[in-house]
C-alpha cells in the first residue's frame, strides 16, 4: 500500500466519521502529516481523478477513490486481524499503521488466507476505534481532538 492509499483511506473514514467532507485539519491529524503535506497529497490525488476538494469545504472522494479506500482498508483489516489474532502481537495497530506501506496486494492476499476473513469486512471497520470488528481483542477508542486538549 502506498502513500495515496493511505490519504484515500483516510478520507474515506473521516467521511463516513463526519457523513461529509474531510476538513483539511482533521485528515492531517489523523495522518499525523502538517496541514501542507496533506494539502498537496489531495492536489495529487485530485490530478490522479481519486479526489475532489473544495476550499474552506473540504475534500471527498470519486467513485473510483472510494473503490480504492475500501480495498486499502481492507488490507489494514487483513494486517491488523493477523498480528492481533494469529501473532498475537500486542501493539498491533502500531505495527499494522508501520506495515501497511510496504505490504503489498499479494503478501496481503495471502494473509488473508490466514485469518479466514469475514465477507463483510471491510464494512464492518469502525473508524471511531480504528478496529475491524472480527478482532479478538477488545478496541481501544482512538483518542479525540476534545480529549487532547483536556
Amino acid at each position: 500500500m502506498n502513500t495515496a492509499d493511505q490519504y484515500v483511506k483516510a478520507i474515506y473514514l473521516l467521511q463516513e466519521m463526519e457523513n461529509g467532507p474531510a476538513s483539511t485539519g482533521a485528515l492531517a491529524d489523523r495522518l499525523g502529516v502538517s496541514p501542507a503535506s496533506a494539502n498537496e497529497m489531495i492536489g495529487k490525488l485530485e490530478s490522479r481523478g481519486l479526489a475532489e476538494h473544495e476550499k474552506y469545504k473540504g475534500v471527498t472522494l470519486t467513485d473510483e477513490g472510494i473503490v480504492r479506500a475500501r480495498d486499502a482498508l481492507q488490507t489494514y483489516c487483513i494486517i491488523e486481524r493477523f498480528l492481533a489474532n494469529v501473532l498475537s502481537v500486542d501493539e498491533f495497530r502500531a505495527e499494522a499503521g508501520d506495515l501497511e506501506p510496504v505490504i503489498d496486494d499479494l503478501v496481503a492476499e495471502r494473509l488473508d488466507t490466514i485469518i479466514d476473513r469475514n465477507a463483510e469486512c471491510p464494512d464492518c471497520f469502525d473508524p471511531e476505534t480504528d478496529a475491524c470488528c472480527h478482532l479478538d481483542v477488545p478496541a481501544e477508542p482512538v483518542e479525540t481532538e476534545e480529549q487532547r486538549a483536556d
